[in-house]
């Protein structure tokens, strides 16, 4: 389909049609979750023009390129094989009369018009929808479950429609449908959580949420890999937010995080990084007694994105700890630390200069 489309709607990264252009301050624009990769690995440059980046970098929304492309989508793309109408699907889905297997298929069929079609998401949000959708989130119909996920998904590309989901009701339904149905459907529920918590108001509202964050560490302890991947990326979000990152700890999520990041799990290292920002987080991890030693072996064997954030958390706990400086300084992380100081990631070379400063001090009596 991305070849029926102008250039110009390819994300310069991905060079597929962009669902969520955003702009960065250097101008050029790019589909948010192929740059948003682009920022997690480390860079501050644009990936066109290479000039440097603000810190945090500024994502714009680019509603005009979205409309365009939506409305583009609209009159100049062949039609599905189906031709029923978005407005009588929408009758079927809200219909009390209609029978699982029509909601089934009325979700399908707006599910995969709406992932492009912008419009067609507002009319589902004003139409009255939304209600029935989560109704079928509810549902023990694991296919109608999931089915009815996949179209959340798609409606919480717009961030209007991430605040006004929440608005409905929408996180009782997916907190319930974290501890219920299929894996896929339980990772996908943790999923929508981490598309919602983009709006920062959001965050606020889901930590707060009866067993919200206790059922995304129940994931991360029992669940498949990719629910434990998904529920990992749900807490990395929420969890840039202090309330939740207490409770998060409180939830018994440190110990599972360290498990996970011995495995060389980017996403259990980076919510480490932000759960030592906090006391209980810290605290947690300086009983756990391989803490330091996992934390080490990530600097000097992980990815990129796990020296990041074992760097930091290693900061954090160092500013904390007198105890860990002196394990990190016998692991050798002060002289490691120095030969990061030229490596090419700025947030690498950034986070080993504060680690260093921070063990400066106690290198004479060790």
């Amino acid at each position: 389909m991305a070849t029926q489309f102008p250039d110009d709607f390819k994300c310069p990264i991905s060079l597929e049609i962009m669902t969520d252009p955003v702009i960065l301050s250097s101008g050029h624009t790019f589909d948010r979750p192929s740059i948003q990769r682009w920022l997690d690995s480390g860079h501050r440059t644009c990936p066109i023009s290479k000039l440097p980046l603000s810190d945090p970098p500024s994502l714009i929304p680019n509603h005009a390129l979205r409309s365009l492309i939506s409305n583009y989508a609209a009159v100049s793309l062949p039609k599905p094989q189906s031709n029923t109408n978005p407005e009588t699907l929408i009758a079927t889905l809200t219909s009390r009369s209609s029978s699982v297997e029509s909601k089934k298929g009325s979700l399908a069929q707006l599910g995969r018009v709406s992932k492009r079609d912008y419009g067609l998401r507002r009319r589902l949000m004003e139409s009255g929808a939304v209600s029935a959708v989560l109704s079928c989130v509810a549902s023990s119909d694991t296919c109608l479950r999931e089915k009815a996920l996949c179209l959340l998904l798609n409606l919480s590309l717009d961030d209007e429609n991430k605040v006004g989901l929440v608005a409905e009701g929408a996180i009782g339904n997916i907190v319930a449908g974290l501890s219920s149905g299929s894996p896929d459907s339980r990772a996908m529920a943790a999923t929508m959580l981490t598309s919602l918590a983009v709006v920062e108001v959001n965050k606020a509202t889901i930590g707060s949420y009866p067993c919200a964050i206790r059922a995304l560490v129940s994931l991360l302890e029992d669940g498949t890999s990719r629910e434990k991947k998904e529920a990992a990326t749900a807490l990395y979000a929420l969890c840039s937010f202090n309330d939740n990152r207490r409770r998060a700890v409180e939830c018994g999520a440190v110990p599972i995080l360290i498990g996970m990041a011995e495995l060389g799990i980017e996403r259990a290292v980076e919510v480490l990084g932000l759960l030592a920002k906090c006391k209980g987080g810290r605290e947690e991890m300086v009983k756990f007694c391989d803490c330091v030693r996992i934390l080490v072996n990530l600097l000097r064997n992980g990815s990129s994105r796990c020296v990041q954030y074992a760097l930091l958390t290693l900061y954090s706990l160092c500013c904390y700890s007198e105890q860990v400086c002196f394990e990190a300084l016998r692991e050798g992380v002060y002289e490691h630390c120095s030969g990061l100081l030229g490596d090419d990631n700025e947030k690498i070379r950034r986070n080993a200069s504060s680690l260093i400063q921070a063990l400066r001090g106690k290198r004479s009596i060790r």
